[in-house]
């Protein structure tokens, strides 16, 4: 599962697909052509909202709101408000909502739709209204010149409508403009353009999520008038502080409400992506669970502050929400500055260490929201640093725990002695504690870029700056002062070779590899197989793509790129390796849209024997056969079950007959269901849902089950299931494929201290796996760490390595 993230950017739906890379879907996402790329000078679709009445909703009604970029009043007589569903099949319909009327420059214009059963605030009295049924959480909203139905139902047959004015598409939906549809919405989160309506024409950038605010033409939102801020007074502090805009919840109490003359010393200042600067009020109030500091969020203008600048500040309180079940960041919008002096003091920094961060990490809401629960920064980690949200913090000589990324993001723990792993990481053993002692590192000093580092490096000496949040890793710091690196060094493993009677079989994910890859990654996981694996005699591999990789042209064979894999393991001087594996059905097994990823079986035929039996396809089940040599399987390689709705959109497990010594033993090799899509360690929900965990169960179900009746037949088979599973060992996923002892999972066997093969987000974790059937009960065990703990990779996991003895007596 890659891990791809930047929490530079405010909107990143570009990293997110990588994140996604994995996953279910195989519809392509197309923008809308360069060609309507200009930005809007009139009317645009500033926010969009589809959860009114439902479940844990505030507004009654579902609601678009408009908003006049330009200089002159746009007439909307004729126009109207088009709403279309997130995945339209070829009879889907767009419904219409007439507008007229029409907006002033740098007015708004409400359009009320659907009203539900629940929900308490009434919209401000709407402009327009109609009776949509908008999804809270993906569709497409189109501004049309015309009350006309429109008939497009794809990004690229819009994008070729000359009726449409403005198009928006959220979730997931389809049709959209730019490179992905906004992200967020959800029955309480609305999708909106920043106070300067911004529009670049790419969705995924122009939107982001938060609480709704609707406004009408006459300028009433739900709290009443929400006219532009004033301009500031030139020197005296107004009467509301940053703690009080704080509050002592997650959710600001002034939020949607102006504030001027907000008080404060500039401490960090942000030039790129995500925009603005962090002020903190050195007047503080005696309420620990209140923030002293809060983010000016100056959207695409490069701040004109410095830090040590005094600042009054008056703007728009907003909470940011970077992803749907996010927690959010209180900020000051459409803000303006008066800097009353340079070169102050800055406050005092909270120094963040294992003394001073809680045990517990986040409060429990039995899977709630925690937004209304008064914060307890003593007690729980997430508390303590919504406590201190936008403060100054600094640590001293932490211990990295997870890799430099391509987005120069590190991690570190600052509670050295908290579940450290053998060779410096930190160990995720079980959800109820995260380990509170991570934190992400990022610079905002232009000057200063994050190193490159490998879990065990150290960050020595100080390193400081704001507390951030983002949805890809939580709370974070961003330096504006960055310790000095040192190298541990960690080296990368190599496990020993098998001996004559040992039957070696590894599982390695080659992280989407197809012809096109650079031939250093061809060279590189070659290396691994050769020598770090000592050349296995059978090897599963994950996530070998077809001929031309992501391109979606219907091609599904992979054979180029296994051999060309198989000639660079034997130019690195290992085994020229025979190769099985079940060419999948076009886009049907999830992961990277037109890649086709499979496993794939190479084994030494020097050393064992692959019993080729066909009827092996795309859609044939194999099954477990009584014969009168014994058991056998009905067709190899082939698939477990490939049309149960467990395997929807994910990969099939591949069955393989081999033989070794002359002794049959039985493969799969498996690539379950990515984690895409769960909520994450800090959502705002405690504690968050693992929706994806569901559909690995079934997986696992179907796996147990095939590994049963193999057992029913020959209760001494010797069965080895193996691969990315996307499960830790202490799931209920693994819980599943172990039931009834039919198989034991090999990494319990390990100290806790080695159990992982996938670092994420500081923690190092077990995704893969390798099991045993009870009659291989003489076995050594190994994972071999090479990739997951550097920020040079081949791939983003470790490989795994099972050696089973393979004399007479097994």
């Amino acid at each position: 599962m890659p891990a791809a993230r930047s929490s530079q950017l405010r909107c990143r739906t570009a990293a997110l697909a990588v994140l996604l890379s994995g996953l279910a879907g195989s519809t392509a996402l197309t923008g809308l052509p360069a060609a309507h790329a200009a930005p809007s000078t009139g009317a645009v679709i500033a926010e969009v909202y589809g959860g009114g009445g439902n479940a844990g909703a505030t507004l009654t009604s579902d609601f678009v709101e408009l908003a006049n970029a330009g200089s002159d009043a746009y007439n909307l007589a004729g126009y109207s408000v088009q709403y279309l569903s997130g995945a339209p099949s070829a009879s889907s319909r767009w419904s219409v909502t007439a507008l007229a009327g029409a907006i002033a420059p740098g007015s708004r214009y409400l359009v009320a739709e659907a009203a539900g059963t629940g929900g308490v605030t009434p919209l401000p009295t709407p402009d327009a209204s109609g009776s949509i049924a908008m999804s809270a959480t993906t569709g497409t909203v189109a501004l049309v010149n015309g009350t006309t139905p429109l008939t497009c139902l794809t990004a690229a047959a819009c994008a070729t409508e000359p009726r449409v004015v403005d198009v928006i598409g959220y979730g997931t939906a389809v049709v959209h403009e730019g490179s992905g549809p906004a992200v967020g919405a959800s029955n309480t989160i609305s999708v909106a353009r920043d106070a300067s309506l911004t529009d670049t024409d790419d969705n995924a950038s122009d939107f982001t999520s938060g609480v709704p605010s609707p406004v009408n033409a006459s300028g009433q939102g739900t709290g009443g008038s929400q006219d532009p801020p004033p301009t500031p007074e030139p020197s005296e502090p107004g009467p509301v502080r940053i703690h009080d805009i704080q509050g002592h919840t997650r959710v600001s109490p002034f939020n949607g409400q102006t504030v001027t003359r907000v008080p404060g010393i500039v401490t960090g200042v942000r030039a790129t992506g995500s925009r603005g600067y962090w002020i903190q009020d050195r007047e503080v109030d005696t309420d620990p669970r209140t923030s002293e500091a809060i983010f000016v969020y100056t959207g695409s203008a490069t701040p004109t502050v410095a830090i040590g600048d005094k600042v009054l500040v008056t703007g728009r309180v907003t909470e940011y929400y970077p992803g749907g079940a996010t927690q959010s960041v209180t900020e000051i919008t459409n803000a303006a500055a008066t800097v009353l002096s340079a070169g102050n003091a800055l406050p005092v920094p909270v120094t963040l260490k294992a003394t001073t961060i809680p045990t517990a990490y986040a409060p429990s809401a039995a899977g709630s929201s925690t937004e209304g629960l008064p914060l307890s920064p003593t007690t729980c980690a997430l508390d303590f640093y919504e406590a201190h949200e936008g403060e100054r913090a600094q640590f001293a000589d932490a211990r990295v725990t997870g890799p430099t990324t391509k987005y120069r993001e590190v991690w570190v723990t600052v509670k050295p002695a908290e579940n450290p792993t053998r060779r410096g990481g930190t160990f995720y053993g079980s959800y109820s504690q995260p380990n509170t002692g991570r934190l992400k590192v990022m610079s905002i000093d232009p000057a200063t870029a994050i190193p490159s580092a490998d879990v065990g490096d150290t960050l020595a000496g100080t390193t400081m700056g704001p507390i951030d949040y983002d949805g890809f890793g939580g709370y974070s710091l961003q330096a504006t002062r960055l310790g000095t690196l040192v190298d541990n060094p960690l080296k990368r493993e190599t496990t020993r070779k098998q001996t004559a009677d040992e039957l070696a079989i590894a599982t390695f994910n080659v992280e989407n590899l197809d012809p096109a890859d650079p031939a250093e990654k061809f060279t590189r996981l070659a290396n691994g197989i050769v020598t770090h694996l000592s050349s296995p005699d059978i090897v599963a591999l994950e996530e070998i793509q077809d001929n031309n990789g992501a391109t979606d042209s219907g091609t599904v064979a992979a054979n180029q790129t296994v051999e060309k894999f198989v000639a660079a393991i034997h130019a690195a001087g290992g085994p020229r390796y025979s190769w099985r594996s079940v060419d999948p059905t076009n886009n049907t097994d999830g992961g990277e849209p037109g890649g086709n990823i499979r496993q794939v079986f190479l084994f030494n035929s020097q050393r064992v024997q692959f019993t080729d039996r066909a009827g092996g396809d795309a859609t044939t089940a194999v099954r477990a056969l009584q014969s009168s040599t014994g058991l056998r399987l009905s067709a190899s390689p082939g698939r477990i079950n490939p049309t149960s709705e467990a395997w929807s959109a994910s990969r099939k497990p591949l069955a393989g007959e081999f033989r070794f010594r002359d002794k049959p033993v039985f493969v799969i090799a498996n690539h379950f269901n990515s984690k895409g899509g769960d909520q994450p360690l800090h959502s705002r929900n405690q504690p968050p849902l693992r929706s994806s965990e569901t559909q690995r169960m079934h997986q696992a179900v179907e796996v147990n089950t095939f590994v049963k009746s193999l057992l029913a037949i020959d209760a001494d088979a010797k069965v080895v299931v193996l691969g990315d599973l996307n499960d830790y060992e202490f799931s209920g996923t693994m819980s599943a494929l172990t039931s009834d002892g039919v198989l034991k999972n090999l990494i319990t066997t390990l100290p806790a201290s080695e159990r992982y093969t996938y670092v994420f987000e500081g923690n190092s974790q077990a995704l893969d796996h390798i099991l045993l059937s009870p009659a291989l009960s003489r076995f050594n065990y190994d994972v071999v760490h090479i990739n997951a703990e550097f920020s040079d990779q081949s791939s983003d996991h470790d490989p795994q390595i099972v050696r089973v003895n393979g004399t007479d007596s097994w």
